[in-house]
């Protein structure tokens, strides 16, 4: 057990030294018992108390374990809050923590931002099978939200780095993603549940419905979930600043009156004309226990939605010379299909864990026309995905091992056309990636032990080693003649953490780890081709790297009496070989030709450093056994190195929290709360960085706070009515980075039936 520990407290001070690491490696799955969801009781789910340390967490580590013997910060959402939450959308679901903020480019879009980490530095997981692919980019996305949060048992959030047990990607942390399962029958007859409810909101008269129906013998269930939602134009709140009295006004919109694009004044500037857009998502979910050992289980999930609007861009310009006359992404498809065996023998190597394989299936397109311009430029990327995860764990004495394997496949395909609207005729367009395709796969095997020092005081650590490899072709090479074929990359990686937690009997709580973090270069790092801005044009370079990150977490948190607690979590990040674009060459000059102009050369490479440190802070406290009082803040700072002075890294928010007042007693559960962000100044954005200044106002973007209440009332035990008015105030504010502005005052009206 000591060699585990020397050793991964050695490489830790090696890669801190020299900075030297390897490479990427996809990571997914999670490995719980099979028996996890049913040893979650009514009793737990009601539990929503944050910081509950009783609480079972199963992604930390792929097993369950309580999360007082985690080193790590963590946050769970259990079902029952997320149905009393009632967010439209995944992302929105995870904006309500208060813990992270979520950037939004349009209504159809959410992309989180933890610790100063966005996009395609924090993972997504949806049942242990990871999310993020090749094509993930630097940007923001709004993958997000096609995963049903009303399918979701639970959503754990791992913050910092999770790669020993998640690989690439989980720079800022780990959002895992849990389905429900069917509910099996206890006493030989088949038990057959089911729920629905319908919601309707007013800011964008938001229809969304949901049923699902589960049926279970002793040992075959299946559950079957089917949600839609349709949203129409957002419209923001109307009480602005005196400072910006005009911020975030929809002055104009384009419509294609016969053969003319026209600019057409908005007659109600705070309805956000092309927000809208609807969406579908399927859950087939089928469990057969062969055993009280082992068992199978078949997961089908498909969510489609229509084209949505990029809200931003159809913004830019003005009544009298709008940019765009239409930008859209189309609908963005994702199909997972995966198995899993599940075993719970108790004993040996191969007793309690399990092994999934998972196929995913991706489509997402852009497309855009500049006003008054013939020319629809449609760019579509295909994914298909595979990937195996074996994963275990072993009790040998005091000490807790989890190990496993993973695999991962990717394969893009990216096609382009370009239509003439006034004749119908198809032309071809360059692609956004290579057009010959493009492969990534990966192979990993990590280690982790969890020990028990004492029942007060319990060491962990863990490796992982990987090894990652990308390669792509030019085939058609009409628009941009490149000298090569095809670019090629390969490099191997180890990363590590260290941590030990003491609980005390007094309620006290120590946590520190140290931990070591990557991500591996993607298609979109190295081989996306295409004219960022006018003028510059990208190419690749296959000498790209895996970005490295090197983190201490420390947190202590006091629990007084039972009734109240205060924690406090900080961290300190340091950011190398980080990817960013910078001046380059092609056949040795500076600029070359592209798209009939001569546009400079740029490159992705690793040559950024950078730091961020902050914290979070929480107290909650009983106040009575039915009301009580929770609040939380976040602190983030980041700067880029540079040789001579420091700028501001992107995707850093403000100081943002939440604050509520709750009440749960009989029939009735309510809830009133702030939520509330400070500004982000002017010489706190990047220059060149992700945040959309252009989309703030002069200073930046403003602080602002909303205040909300919410409401339910269970008539019968299966029959509930929910009530909420969001921004009360009607006020109008955009959320960092976020393109669109937030919605106005918004009354929610849910009802929900169970059987």
């Amino acid at each position: 057990m000591k060699q585990i520990y020397l050793l991964t407290a050695a490489m830790l001070l090696c890669n801190l030294i020299f900075c030297q690491p390897a490479l990427q490696e996809p990571q997914s799955t999670y490995v719980p018992s099979e028996t996890v969801v049913d040893t979650l009781d009514d009793d737990y789910l009601l539990d929503d108390g944050t910081h509950s340390l009783n609480q079972i967490v199963v992604s930390a580590n792929r097993f369950e374990q309580q999360r007082k013997d985690i080193p790590q910060q963590t946050e769970i959402i259990t079902s029952s809050s997320m149905a009393f939450d009632n967010q439209q959308t995944s992302g929105d679901v995870i904006q309500n923590t208060g813990n992270i903020l979520v950037q939004k480019s349009q209504l159809g879009g959410g992309s989180p931002v933890i610790r100063g980490f966005e996009t395609n530095k924090v993972l997504l997981v949806v049942d242990g099978v990871r999310m993020n692919n090749a094509i993930y980019r630097a940007g923001h996305l709004q993958n997000i939200i096609s995963l049903d949060n009303a399918t979701m048992d639970r959503i754990e959030i791992l913050y910092g780095p999770g790669s020993v047990m998640y690989g690439s990607d989980a720079l800022g942390g780990v959002m895992h993603f849990m389905t429900k399962n069917p509910t099996f029958s206890t006493d030989g007859t088949t038990a057959i549940h089911g729920s629905a409810f319908a919601r309707y909101s007013t800011a964008d008269a938001e229809k969304t419905g949901h049923v699902d129906l589960s049926i279970g013998g002793s040992k075959f269930g299946s559950l079957t979930s089917f949600t839609y939602s349709d949203f129409d134009d957002l419209i923001q709140g109307s009480q602005r600043s005196d400072d910006y009295p005009d911020f975030g006004k929809r002055t104009f919109y384009v419509e294609r009156q016969g053969n003319t694009d026209v600019a057409i004044a908005n007659d109600d500037v705070d309805k956000q004309i092309g927000s809208g857009y609807s969406q579908y998502d399927i859950l087939q979910k089928f469990v057969y226990r062969a055993s009280d050992a082992v068992s199978h289980t078949l997961n089908f999930q498909y969510s489609a939605s229509s084209d949505v609007p990029r809200y931003d861009r159809l913004t830019q310009g003005s009544l009298q010379s709008p940019t765009y006359a239409e930008w859209y992404y189309g609908p963005q498809k994702r199909l997972m299909a995966s198995y899993r065996m599940g075993m719970n023998k108790g004993t040996g190597l191969l007793g309690t864990g399990g092994v999934t394989v998972a196929y995913q299936s991706i489509e997402e397109s852009r497309h855009d026309r500049r006003f008054n311009n013939v020319n629809l430029n449609h760019r579509i990327e295909k994914l298909n995905i595979l990937t195996l995860n074996a994963d275990f764990t072993h009790q040998t004495g005091a000490s807790t091992w989890s190990y496993g394997l993973e695999g991962t496949y990717n394969k893009v395909n990216s096609t382009a056309h370009r239509d003439k609207i006034d004749t119908g005729a198809e032309v071809p367009l360059d692609t956004r990636y290579p057009n010959g395709g493009s492969t990534v796969s990966s192979a990993a095997l990590y280690l982790n032990d969890s020990y028990a020092v004492s029942d007060h005081f319990r060491l962990q650590a863990g490796v992982r080693g990987a090894y990652h490899t990308l390669n792509s072709k030019f085939d058609d090479k009409t628009f941009f003649p490149f000298p090569f074929d095809e670019v090629s990359q390969s490099s191997v990686v180890a990363t590590g953490s260290v941590g030990f937690v003491w609980n005390s009997d007094g309620g006290s709580r120590l946590n520190f780890i140290a931990s070591s973090g990557f991500r591996a270069p993607s298609v979109d790092d190295m081989s996306k081709v295409f004219e960022s801005v006018a003028g510059r044009v990208i190419v690749p370079n296959p000498e790209l790297g895996p970005e490295h990150t090197y983190n201490v977490d420390l947190g202590i948190s006091q629990n007084i009496n039972d009734r109240l607690e205060i924690g406090v979590e900080g961290f300190y990040t340091w950011y190398r070989n980080a990817i960013t674009t910078a001046p380059g060459t092609f056949n040795g000059a500076d600029s070359v030709e592209y798209n009939g102009s001569l546009s400079a050369v740029v490159t992705n490479v690793n040559a950024k450093k950078a730091f961020v440190y902050g914290g979070n802070a929480y107290a909650s406290l009983d106040i009575t056994n039915s009301l009580s009082l929770y609040s939380t803040i976040n602190y983030t700072y980041g700067r880029i190195e540079r040789e001579n002075d420091e700028v501001p890294l992107d995707h850093v928010a403000p100081l943002f929290g939440k604050t509520s007042l709750r009440w749960n007693k009989d029939k009735i559960r309510a809830e009133a709360y702030a939520m509330y962000n400070g500004a982000k100044k002017l010489e706190d954005y990047n220059p060149d960085g992700e945040d959309n200044l252009p989309y703030a106002t002069v200073d930046g973007m403003p602080a602002w706070m909303t205040l909300n209440v919410k409401g339910s009332y269970q008539f019968t035990k299966n029959f509930t009515l929910q009530l909420g008015v969001e921004n009360i105030l009607d006020e109008n504010y955009r959320i960092f980075s976020s393109n669109i502005s937030a919605p106005g005052r918004n009354i929610v009206v849910t009802v929900r039936g169970s059987w």
